[in-house]
């Protein structure tokens, strides 16, 4: 048993209470048990249950009121409106983002900062000590194979265990359907260069994660935006009047949670989407990097689960749930294998061995399930204290996401905050942020949006940098 789990019951304890209060079983206002009753109730020591109280409370949930006990915190004011869409643009454009980014990732590898800007999970929530075990073990035991070149489509065991995980998706893929990639941005690429030419262009939904945008860019592609709904996704409507305007080698989508907008397209939309691409033979790349990390009930079923051409090349990667070192990624490219599997040889030869083995087992184990049930808990808790404090601090007229999976936040402010200042002012006292205009393809949309991570566990150090981007962005209005 990992240290950090022996460490964490009472996380374990505060985390049935969160889900609770998330639930809404539990009402703002409401006494929770005393610390006797949930010590009797959950089987563990008073020590324990403090603990798990204090938890709660330094994460905003719950609130202690002297010689009375502890309640769940009532929520001060209602929640902001969501974001508004983007207007269609039917011209296709030449991307230039690279620099503006830049600029954010310098600032991600300064300890010094305050991470609100990157997509990424704190290593506070990952299994490291369990995995650099597996890592340590699969070293000794495999020896020279553990050296050598996995050539693709990459290691059995790894896409055996996916092909497995995919049934429960609703995808009838073997082993055999996959390649493995070094992390989700080289399985992007690859199908970018799969599907299409230098000078083609792609629709993407619109504000678009801005990596994808590289890659575009990177290849001497172009981009047509599409418009997005906050809740929904992409507006196929508006899809569909591109497509009837002009030639489009592919769509390039993140159904489940998508960066940064956190929205999660129905199903009747994935199913239509598949349909109108397939019927018109138009290869849709969808990047599932997210699907995991679902706040409800079930994980959305992905496009490729309608796919019946094997027009849907799906992506995915294990660096937002589990492992962001190891880049351990992953594709099923459908009718297009072959193309991809020769462009993965070509562009990087293999994907690193041993970290595809520790990976394999942790899936077999059954380690990674329990992983993810602990992390979406975690994660979603975090992102309603963010909109908490984003209520809390920010300057009126401030709209926020709504997401139910992923990591992120996508924050509106008022019209005369540039978010580009903004970034310059909130790096000078320590905190990273990302600006709008990344998130389209020449830097000239979203000039008053921001992105924030919601990857880190709520502390009075993320609590203090809230407070601060709050107050810098009230100074504009």
């Amino acid at each position: 048993m990992d240290t950090a789990h022996r460490a964490k019951l009472y996380e374990q304890v505060a985390e049935r209470l969160g889900d609770a209060i998330s639930a809404g079983t539990l009402r703002p206002g409401e006494r929770l048990p005393s610390v006797r009753e949930l010590s009797t109730r959950e089987r563990v020591s008073i020590s324990t249950v403090l603990q798990a109280y204090l938890h709660l409370e330094s994460m905003g949930l719950v609130e202690t009121r002297p010689q009375s006990g502890h309640y769940v915190r009532r929520r001060e004011r209602p929640l902001p409106a969501e974001p508004q869409m983007s207007r269609l643009v039917t011209t296709a454009s030449p991307v230039s983002v690279s620099a503006m980014v830049a600029r954010m990732y310098r600032a991600a590898n300064d300890p010094r900062m305050v991470q609100l800007g990157t997509a990424a999970p704190s290593l506070e929530l990952l299994p490291i000590q369990r995995l650099n075990r597996e890592l340590a073990a699969l070293a000794r035991k495999e020896g020279a194979k553990g050296m050598a070149y996995d050539m693709p489509p990459g290691s059995p065991e790894l896409r055996r265990q996916l092909a497995r995980r995919a049934l429960e998706w609703g995808c009838a893929l073997g082993a055999e359907d996959f390649i493995t990639t070094i992390g989700g941005s080289e399985a992007i690429h690859l199908c970018l260069v799969a599907v299409a030419r230098t000078g083609d262009t792609i629709a993407v939904e619109s504000p678009a994660y801005y990596g994808t945008l590289r890659a575009i860019e990177a290849l001497g592609l172009k981009a047509v935006e599409i418009p997005s709904h906050p809740r929904h996704g992409m507006e196929l409507e508006a899809l569909e009047a591109v497509l009837n305007k002009r030639r489009v080698a592919a769509v390039l989508v993140v159904p489940s949670f998508s960066n940064p907008l956190g929205s999660c397209m129905p199903e009747e939309n994935r199913q239509r989407l598949v349909r109108m691409l397939a019927e018109r033979d138009i290869a849709l790349i969808e990047d599932d990097i997210y699907g995991d990390l679902y706040f409800g009930e079930e994980r959305p079923r992905p496009c490729k689960a309608f796919d019946t051409e094997g027009n849907v090349l799906l992506c995915g990667s294990f660096s937002k749930s589990l492992a962001p070192g190891y880049r351990v990624g992953w594709v099923a490219p459908g009718r297009y294998r072959e193309r991809v599997e020769l462009l993965k040889f070509a562009q990087t030869c293999a994907t690193t061995t041993l970290p595809q083995l520790a990976i394999a087992r942790f899936l077999q184990g059954g380690g990674y399930d329990r992983h993810l049930r602990a992390l979406r808990r975690r994660v979603a808790t975090q992102v309603a204290r963010m909109t908490e404090a984003i209520v809390e601090h920010f300057p009126e007229g401030t709209r926020v996401t709504r997401p139910t999976g992923g990591l992120l936040l996508w924050v509106e402010l008022p019209s005369q905050v540039d978010a580009l200042t903004l970034q310059t002012r909130a790096l000078e006292v320590g905190i990273s942020i990302a600006p709008g205009p990344i998130f389209s393809a020449q830097g000239q949309h979203y000039s008053h949006f921001i992105r924030l991570n919601c990857g880190h566990p709520w502390s009075p150090r993320i609590e203090a940098a809230m407070s601060t981007l709050g107050s810098l962005a009230r100074s504009f209005a």
